[in-house]
C-alpha cells in the first residue's frame, strides 16, 4: 500500500518513519528538512514528565492559553499520549534539558541547547532514509482529489498516484510580510484543500511571537526560552513594561503597544550567564551582526510566528475527503484553541504523526481507480502584496474598518485564486469575530465575549 506525505518537516517525518515500520511503502515531497520550520524550532518540545507536573496541570494549562475555545477531547487525547512522543524520540538516543517557557505553571520545555528542531529533525531524516522511505524533491502544487477521493499529488506537474495522501505542508506564515519561519509555507495546501471543498477552522488566529529581530542576514527568532532564562523587556529608556513570561498574544501587544508609542523595543539579556553556551544559535547571528547579548540590548519586535488555523481534522486526523489526512500545523481540530501554548507544536507534529498512522493501519485506503484528477499548475503571483496586506490589516491589532479595507485591496491583486482564498478567509474570519481572543485582537472589541465562546469555519465563506 502506498502513502504520500507532503512536507518534509517534524509531522511529515513522524508520520513517514511510523508508516514505515508499519510496512507501508511513504514517498516524503517537499525540499528537504532544512527548508522546514521544523528545522528552525529553538526551544523545545513540551512533556508534563517532570516531578510535581502532570497531564491535568499540562491540560489546564493549554486550555488557559487557549481561552477555552479549545476541543477538551483533543487536549486531553494529544497530552496523554505525551509519553509516547518522548518515547518515540528517545529511541533515537536524543537527549534535552528542562526549561520554561510562557504560559507554563512547571517546567515541562524539554530543549536542546536550543537548537531542538534542529538536532531532531537530523536524527529522524536518517532513520527515514534507513527504512527506505523515498523523498521526491519539489513543489507539491495541488491535490489530486475527484469527488470525495484523494487520489494523489501533483508535484511540479507530476502526478503521484497513493493509496492515502497525507498533508504535511505546514501553516502559512509565509503569507505576511514580517516571519522567521520558512518564506515558502504560504499555505498552497491549505488554500488548494478549501478549494476543493474541504473546510478551514479557526484560520484568524495568527500567533505573533514577541520577539522576533530583523539583522543583515534577515528575520530571525529570539526564542521564548531566552526570557525564561531570565531576560527583560524594556524600552529605549530602560522601562520595564510587560511580565515576559506571560503568553505570546499578551507580551506582543505589549511591544506592539509601545512601538506605536514611537519607542524601540529591546530584549536584555545580560543577565543570562553562558548566554552562547545556552543560546548557541542565537549567539551565532547577534554575532555577525557585531552584537555582544553579555552586553548590547537585542532590538525586537513581533513577527508572524504560527498559524493555529488549518485543515479541519477529526480525532483521527481524517479530513472530510476519503484517503485523505492531516497532521501538524496545516490543519486544526481544537487542540490549541485560540492561542497556541509555547512548544506544543511539536508535541502536536509528533502525537499527530503517529496517530495518523494508526489511523490509515486500520482504515487501509485502497485507491483501485486510474483515473487522473485535472491539474492546477502553480503561479504565485503577486504574493509580495498578500504580504504586506495581511501585515497590515490582518497584523497584531485589528478593526472591522482594517479588515474590510483589507478584504477590498485582496479583490485586486493578481495571484494564485488559492493564496487569495486563504488569505480571504483569515480577513472574512477575523471580520467575523466581534471580540479579542488569544492571538485575535479587536481594537473594536476589546475583551472576550460568550456569544463567541466557539471555533470558526470557512469553505469560501466563513461561519461562526
Amino acid at each position: 500500500m502506498k502513502v504520500g506525505v507532503i512536507g518534509t518537516g517534524l509531522a511529515g517525518l513522524t508520520t513517514a518513519i511510523a508508516l514505515s515500520k508499519r510496512g507501508f511503502e511513504v514517498t516524503l515531497t517537499g525540499h528537504g528538512i532544512r527548508r522546514s520550520n521544523s528545522y528552525l524550532a529553538q526551544a523545545g518540545v513540551a512533556f508534563p514528565l517532570a516531578d510535581g507536573d502532570s497531564l491535568r496541570a499540562h491540560v489546564t494549562d493549554t486550555i488557559r492559553a487557549g481561552k477555552y475555545i479549545n476541543d477538551e477531547e483533543v487536549v486531553w487525547g494529544v497530552i496523554s499520549k505525551a509519553s509516547e512522543a518522548h518515547d518515540f524520540l528517545s529511541s533515537f538516543g536524543l537527549r534535552f534539558e528542562l526549561e520554561t517557557e510562557g504560559g507554563h505553571s512547571f517546567p515541562r520545555v524539554y530543549t536542546i541547547k536550543n537548537e531542538t528542531g534542529k538536532h531532531i529533525m537530523k536524527v529522524l531524516w536518517l532513520s527515514a532514509k534507513e527504512l527506505g522511505v523515498d523523498l521526491v524533491r519539489g513543489t507539491a502544487e495541488s491535490l489530486g482529489i475527484l469527488g470525495r477521493r484523494a487520489y494523489g499529488v501533483f508535484v511540479d506537474g507530476e502526478f503521484l498516484r497513493f493509496d492515502a495522501v497525507v498533508m504535511a505542508s505546514g501553516g502559512f506564515t509565509g503569507l505576511f510580510q514580517y516571519t522567521a519561519g520558512v518564506g515558502t509555507n504560504l499555505g498552497l495546501m491549505t488554500g488548494d484543500a478549501i478549494l476543493h471543498g474541504l473546510p478551514a477552522r479557526d484560520l484568524e488566529f495568527v500567533q505573533f511571537h514577541p520577539t522576533g529581530y530583523v539583522g543583515k542576514g534577515g528575520v530571525k527568532l529570539i526564542s521564548e526560552a531566552v526570557r525564561g532564562a531570565g531576560a527583560k523587556l524594556i524600552t529605549e529608556d530602560g522601562e520595564r513594561f510587560v511580565n515576559e513570561l506571560s503568553t505570546r498574544d499578551i507580551v506582543a501587544r505589549a511591544i506592539y503597544r509601545q512601538m506605536q508609542k514611537g519607542k524601540r523595543v529591546y530584549l536584555d539579556a545580560s543577565s543570562i550567564e553562558d548566554f552562547k553556551k545556552k543560546f548557541p544559535q542565537i549567539y551565532a547571528f547577534l554575532q555577525k551582526d557585531g552584537m555582544d547579548p553579555s552586553k548590547d540590548p537585542i532590538p525586537v519586535s513581533p513577527i508572524a510566528h504560527y498559524t493555529i488555523g488549518g485543515i479541519a481534522v477529526d480525532l483521527w486526523y481524517r479530513t472530510g475527503v476519503k484517503g485523505l489526512y492531516a497532521v501538524g500545523e496545516v490543519m486544526s481540530n481544537g487542540f490549541h484553541g485560540a492561542n497556541r501554548l509555547a512548544s506544543n507544536s511539536l508535541l502536536e507534529c509528533i502525537v499527530s504523526g503517529l496517530e495518523v498512522a494508526r489511523t490509515i493501519a486500520r482504515e487501509r485506503p485502497k485507491n483501485l481507480s486510474r483515473r487522473e484528477p485535472p491539474y492546477r499548475p502553480f503561479e504565485p503571483g503577486e504574493v509580495g502584496a498578500i504580504r504586506e496586506l495581511l501585515w497590515e490589516h490582518a497584523g497584531i491589532v485589528r478593526t472591522a474598518e482594517g479588515l474590510r479595507e483589507g478584504l477590498k485591496k485582496l479583490r485586486g491583486i493578481e495571484a494564485d485564486e488559492r493564496l487569495k482564498l486563504l488569505a480571504r478567509g483569515v480577513l472574512e474570519c477575523a471580520l467575523a469575530r466581534e471580540e479579542s481572543r488569544g492571538a485575535h485582537y479587536r481594537e473594536d472589541f476589546p475583551v472576550m465575549r460568550k456569544a463567541f465562546e466557539r471555533p470558526s469555519f470557512f469553505d469560501g465563506r466563513c461561519s461562526l
